[in-house]
C-alpha cells in the first residue's frame, strides 16, 4: 500500500466497523480503505448495514441486496444489507414452505404477523450475522470484510443483537406477540454465538471510531468506546475525519474560526480516546465520489492556493433565512413539526432552534427526539420558558410498556401465565412496540401544541414510520368501512398538523438521499413541507481558497433544490461559532 497508509490499516484483521456520529464520514473512509485494501492485491467485501447506504452512490454502481462486483476496482466487492429486500426475503423462508398447505387465512395471519418493523431488524440482523460467520459461502473468499454501519444509536443495537437473541432463546420464549418473526430464530442459535465470539475476538475484528474534529463528534465516539467495548470489542482506533488544514495566511475570519474550534476540541479530547492509535484527515476540496476522489482522502491536502486552482466567481446564494419557515409555522398553528434526514446534517440543532424560536413567541412547545443517540440537552444547554424537552428514551418506552402490560393484559393471569408474558416482553421486538407507542403519544399531544421532532437518522425513522403503517393497517382491517378513526399515520399525511422539514447538506450526497428519503415518505402520503439546507459554505462566502472551492461546489446542489425539490426553503450558513446554547441558537433565526 501507498505512504499514506493509515495506522488503521496497518496489518487488519479480516472484520473492520467503521462506526460513528452520522455525518463525520464513515462511508468516506469505509470505501477508501475497501479501494486502499482493494488496490494491495486483497479480495474485499464492503457492507453497508445502513438502511439509508449510499456506498452505491459514492461508486457510481447500483449495489442493493446482493454482492455485486465494483468494476473500477479490482478485487472490490460490495453490498448493501436493504432492510426491506431482507425483510421481504426472510418472509418468503417462513411463508413459501407452506404456501399451498395451508389455508389461504392462516397464510394472511402469518404474513400480517411478519409485516412489522421487528420482522424488519430481525431479518437484517440474520444476514449481519451470517456474513460474520460464513465459512464456507460466498463470503469465504474475501480476505476482508469491512462494515460501512449505520450512525452510532442504530449501530450499537445492531452489535448488541446477537447477544440479546442468544440470551432470549437460552431462557425460553413464551407465546410472544412477535412469534412469526421468532419462528426462524430458534435453529439459529448457534450461528449467533458464533457472532458474538467474531466481534470479542481483536485477532479477527477490529473497531474503528470516525468523528469529525468538533466536540460532540468526539464526546459521541467516546460513548460508543465504551458501549462497544463491554460487548468485548476491545481493538479500538480512532480516525479524525475532516480537518481543516492550517492556513497560508489568515485572512479568512471564517476559516481561522473553524481552525481555532477544531484544535480546541482536539485538545479537549477525552484521556481514554486520545490513548487509542489515532490518525487524522484533512478535509478536501471535493466530495468524496468517485474513486478518484477516494483514493486522495488518505493523502494530506494539497495546497489550492495556486494560480488557476480556486474558482474566479461563485454564484450568490439567495437570500432564504430559517425565520421565514418558523412565521409560516407559527402562522399555521399547532401542530407538529417534524426534522428529518440522514445522520450529521444537523437536525437536532435546527429543531433546537425552532422550538427556542416559538417558545420565545409565547408558544407552548415540546421539543423532543427519537435518535437513540440523542444530544438535545448538550444543544440547548439551558431551559427557556415555554419550552419542554424530553426524549423517546428506548430502554425507558419499553419499561413503562412491560409494566403496562402485565399491569392490564397480566392481571388476571395465574403466576404460570404471568411469567409466561413477562417472558414474551423480554423479547427484543418488544422495544419496537414500545417505542412506536411513545412516538404515538408525541403525535397526539400536537393537538393541543407546537411538538418539535428530532427523529434518528433517516433509515431509523423510517423503521419507525413503518411500525406507523403497519397499526394504520390493523385498525383500518378492523375498523373497515363504516369505522371513523384517526391513526399516527393519518395526522402525518396532513400538512395541516405535520410540517415535515428535510434537512441536508449542499453535497451531492446528502441531497441525493434527501431526495430519495422525500420519495419515499411520498409513497407513504406524507409530502414534506420544506427543505432546510445546513451549513453552507456558500452562504457563508469565504474568502479561504479551500473554503471557496468548496462553495463553488454547493450552488448547484442548492440550485437543485430550490428549483426541482422543495416548495420552500431556507438556508442556514456556515457559522464562525458552534450553535450550542440558547442564545447561539437563536442567532439562527434572527430577523
Amino acid at each position: 500500500m501507498a505512504g499514506d497508509q493509515p495506522r488503521f490499516l496497518t496489518d487488519p484483521p479480516r472484520f473492520v466497523f467503521f462506526t460513528g456520529k452520522g455525518g463525520v464520514g464513515k462511508t468516506s473512509v469505509a470505501c477508501a480503505s475497501a479501494v486502499a485494501l482493494a488496490s494491495s492485491g486483497k479480495a474485499v467485501l464492503l457492507v453497508s448495514t445502513d438502511p439509508a447506504s449510499n456506498v452505491g452512490q459514492v461508486f457510481g454502481v447500483p449495489i442493493g441486496n446482493t454482492i455485486t462486483d465494483i468494476p473500477a476496482v479490482p478485487g472490490l466487492s460490495a453490498l448493501e444489507i436493504d432492510p426491506e429486500q431482507a425483510a421481504s426475503a426472510y418472509r418468503e423462508r417462513i411463508v413459501g414452505p407452506v404456501r399451498g398447505v395451508l389455508p389461504e387465512s392462516a397464510i394472511a395471519s402469518i404474513t400480517e404477523q411478519l409485516s412489522g418493523s421487528c420482522t424488519t431488524e430481525v431479518a437484517s440482523f440474520d444476514e449481519f450475522t451470517a456474513l460474520l460467520t460464513d465459512t464456507d459461502g460466498a463470503v469465504s473468499r474475501f480476505d476482508h470484510v469491512l462494515f460501512d454501519t449505520a450512525p452510532t444509536g442504530h449501530t450499537i443495537r445492531l452489535l448488541q443483537l446477537p447477544g440479546n437473541w442468544t440470551e432470549f432463546l437460552e431462557a425460553g420464549k413464551g407465546d410472544a406477540s412477535c412469534l412469526g418473526p421468532l419462528a426462524g430464530l430458534d435453529k439459529h442459535k448457534t450461528t449467533y454465538a458464533a457472532a458474538v465470539a467474531a466481534l470479542a475476538d481483536p485477532d479477527r475484528t477490529r473497531l474503528v471510531l470516525v468523528t469529525r474534529p468538533s466536540r460532540s463528534a468526539l464526546r459521541e465516539i467516546d460513548r460508543t468506546r465504551t458501549e462497544l467495548a463491554a460487548l468485548g470489542m476491545h481493538r479500538q482506533y480512532v480516525v479524525v475525519n475532516a480537518v481543516m488544514p492550517q492556513q497560508q495566511n489568515d485572512s479568512d475570519p471564517l476559516a481561522d474560526a473553524i481552525i481555532r474550534r477544531e484544535q480546541a476540541a482536539l485538545s479537549d479530547m477525552p484521556d481514554a480516546l486520545r490513548a487509542l492509535p489515532q490518525d487524522r484527515i484533512d478535509l478536501k476540496a471535493t466530495n468524496m465520489v468517485g474513486v478518484e476522489a477516494l483514493q486522495s482522502l488518505f493523502a494530506p491536502t494539497a495546497g489550492v492556493d495556486d494560480a488557476g486552482s480556486e474558482p474566479a466567481g461563485i454564484a450568490p446564494v439567495a437570500d432564504a433565512p430559517l425565520v421565514r419557515l418558523i412565521d409560516d409555522i407559527e402562522r399555521g398553528g399547532t401542530g407538529l413539526v417534524m426534522c428529518m434526514g440522514k445522520g450529521g446534517v444537523g437536525k437536532t440543532t435546527v429543531a433546537a432552534a425552532i422550538a427556542v424560536a416559538l417558545a420565545n413567541r409565547g408558544h407552548d412547545v415540546h421539543l423532543t427526539t427519537t435518535d437513540p443517540a440523542a444530544h438535545l440537552a448538550e444543544t440547548l444547554q439551558g431551559g427557556l420558558a415555554h419550552l419542554q424537552v424530553s426524549r423517546i428514551d428506548p430502554v425507558e418506552a419499553n419499561r413503562a410498556y412491560r409494566e403496562r402490560v402485565m399491569a392490564t393484559k397480566g392481571a388476571n393471569l395465574d403466576e404460570a401465565g404471568r411469567a409466561t408474558l413477562a417472558e414474551d416482553l423480554r423479547s427484543p421486538c418488544t422495544e419496537e412496540v414500545a417505542v412506536f407507542q411513545a412516538f404515538s403519544k408525541v403525535i397526539h399531544e400536537s393537538r393541543s401544541k407546537f411538538v418539535v421532532l428530532d427523529t434518528a437518522p433517516t433509515g431509523h425513522t423510517l423503521l419507525l414510520l413503518d411500525a406507523t403503517g403497519s397499526y394504520h393497517r390493523e385498525i383500518a382491517r378492523q375498523m373497515g368501512d363504516s369505522g371513523h378513526y384517526t391513526t399516527p399515520l393519518m395526522r402525518l399525511q396532513d400538512p395541516e398538523l405535520t410540517k415535515v422539514l428535510l434537512v441536508t447538506l449542499a453535497e451531492t450526497t446528502p441531497v441525493l438521499e434527501a431526495a430519495e428519503l422525500q420519495h419515499d415518505l411520498e409513497r407513504a402520503g406524507i409530502t414534506p413541507w420544506a427543505w432546510v439546507i445546513n451549513n453552507s459554505v456558500a452562504a457563508a462566502a469565504p474568502t479561504d481558497p479551500l473554503l471557496r472551492q468548496r462553495a463553488a461546489a454547493e450552488v448547484d446542489q442548492i440550485d437543485t433544490v430550490r428549483a426541482k425539490l422543495a416548495t420552500r426553503y431556507a438556508v442556514i450558513p456556515l457559522l464562525t461559532f458552534e450553535p450550542v446554547g440558547i442564545s447561539a441558537l437563536e442567532s439562527l433565526t434572527a430577523h
